[in-house]
């Protein structure tokens, strides 16, 4: 396993370039890093409006690879509305270097011909903990002549050299003197470099278009004593010149909860299981697969869209499984001798036994064994074998005998017949130690499964209610088709992002250090 560290990069800017003939530059920077001798873009941040020295809130999170040269490229913009392609904004300069660099050097300056200036802070996440803050104002000062406040708040952690540095900024709320903003989640080690007690400072503002942002007032605490608690907010330029200036408001901490946000790996480590099943499609809209053109098509030669899935798969699956025994079961097929059509059915025809042993291969070689014993049919049902895996999740987060967390896979041609009962069972699942990865094959029509995932809009049933978290994730394979690395690398995302672990599953204990907790 290579040593990997997850840090966190700040960027501030100074003197830049000023592009604007009515106002000053619009800056945004911009992240990117080396592949393969090109430049893949990392992530943005905010747009600072108006602003020749801005001080970015959006931080750019970072895998560093001991044993990698990772270089990196920061890009400045000066942004232009009307554009909608990243050349077209004025471009204002740029830093190259290895984050090795960064990393070394914790909290660096660069100057670019005289032109960018810039600091860039690395620190590292180790601490797993992460704060979740819902706040609200009452009474803040009116600050617009026409209207009230469009209040937000910055966060700032103090430095070792005694200097402030921004961590979060909210979103803005309009025309309103008692706001109440959306609960938002940091990492505690980027808040107050995981020390409650260490100082933190809030400011308000009143936001204006023309980045020239009216101060309300501010405060400091620690994460220690922000729990249900109201805090004055105070102008300090204000308090000195009126004798009866009490404050400019108040903000109120509706809710503080430190918990932990533990990795994928952590779960891995800590002896979570996971339990991985492969359903496969085999209905009629797949093709006939003694024709070329089936997506099943037994091809003496080679491989198929189907086989083709299954091996990119299950290079992943197979490093997380020590027996290397995975089951599969099939849908959508009429079976022998009585040849009734089956939505659950083990592709090695043993229903006692599904697991196919050897790992990937094992699958493989079920599958294709499979293919000439059966007949295509339909209709593409995914409720059953939905269920099928989450009685097991059910059965395992009752007994509490071990960790073990579920993911189902369905690879399929994209057709959906009982969208209903789909959408229920997953509703159900939400609930469960589960997540669903769906591979589509081919060519179709994939807005169904693009439904399911719940990435635009939180799925509900046909009853209306709404799942409880997002297990869902859809991947079109004939995006990655001639990538199977780039593939096996959305897959590995999916798998972790999509686990959630921490998030709404009860289970049990793993060791006496790491647990899974359940969040309301």
């Amino acid at each position: 396993m290579h040593c990997v560290t997850r840090v966190e990069l700040s960027v501030t800017a100074a003197s830049l370039l000023d592009r604007d003939v009515a106002s000053k530059s619009d800056p945004f920077c911009v992240l990117f890093h080396e592949v393969d001798g090109n430049w893949v873009e990392l992530g943005r941040t905010e747009t600072a409006v108006n602003n020749l020295n801005p001080v970015f809130g959006v931080k750019f999170r970072v895998d560093y690879h001991f044993e990698e040269i990772q270089k990196l490229r920061f890009a400045i913009f000066d942004e232009d509305k009307c554009a909608t392609q990243l050349y077209e904004h004025d471009f204002l300069g740029e830093f190259i270097c290895t984050l090795g660099v960064v990393w070394m050097d914790f909290s660096s300056q660069f100057k670019v011909g005289f032109v960018l200036k810039r600091m860039i802070t690395a620190q590292e996440l180790s601490d797993n903990r992460i704060i979740t803050l819902t706040l609200s104002g009452r009474k803040l000062d009116k600050k617009d002549f026409f209207g009230k406040s469009d209040p937000y708040l910055e966060f700032h952690k103090q430095g070792d050299d005694g200097k402030w540095m921004l961590v979060h900024r909210t979103e803005v709320i309009k025309n309103t003197l008692d706001p109440a903003w959306k609960p938002f989640t940091v990492p505690l080690i980027s808040l107050c470099n995981g020390d409650v007690d260490r100082n933190i400072k809030v400011l308000c503002y009143d936001y204006d278009n023309d980045g020239g942002h009216d101060f309300i007032g501010e405060f400091q605490t620690t994460a220690a004593k922000m729990s249900e608690v109201e805090f004055d907010c105070i102008n300090p330029k204000k308090q000195k010149k009126k004798k009866n200036y009490r404050n400019s408001g108040f903000i109120i901490v509706k809710s503080c909860k430190i918990t932990r946000d533990y990795t994928f790996l952590d779960y891995i480590l800590g002896g979570c299981q996971l339990m991985f099943t492969v359903g496969i499609d085999f209905t009629a809209s797949n093709g006939n697969p003694r024709e070329p053109s089936s997506l099943h098509y037994i091809n003496p030669l080679g491989s198929n869209e189907y086989l083709a899935a299954i091996l990119a798969v299950g290079q992943i699956i197979q490093d997380y499984d020590t027996d290397k025994m995975f089951p599969a079961l099939g849908f959508g097929a009429q079976l022998p001798p009585d040849w009734k059509v089956s939505h659950e059915f083990a592709i090695n025809f043993n229903p006692t036994n599904p697991f196919c042993s050897a790992g990937v291969e094992g699958i493989a070689q079920a599958y294709s064994a499979c293919l000439p014993h059966i007949r295509f049919y339909g209709p593409t049902n995914f409720a059953p074998i939905i269920s099928h895996v989450a009685r097991f999740a059910a059965q395992a987060l009752q007994q509490e005998k071990a960790a073990q967390y579920f993911t189902l896979l369905i690879i399929t041609d994209g057709v959906i017949s009982d969208m209903d009962e789909t959408r229920q069972e997953i509703v159900q699942a939400s609930k469960l130690p589960m997540s669903i990865i769906i591979i589509g094959v081919g060519n179709a029509d994939f807005a169904a499964m693009e439904f399911l995932d719940g990435d635009a809009s939180v799925l509900r049933s046909n009853t209306g209610e709404e799942a409880v978290r997002d297990i869902v994730q859809f991947v079109p394979f004939r995006d990655f088709r001639n990538d199977v690395c780039e593939f096996n690398g959305l897959f590995a995302l999916c798998c972790v992002t999509k686990s959630s672990f921490t998030k709404n599953i009860k289970a049990p204990i793993l060791n006496s250090n790491i647990h899974i907790q359940t969040q309301s």
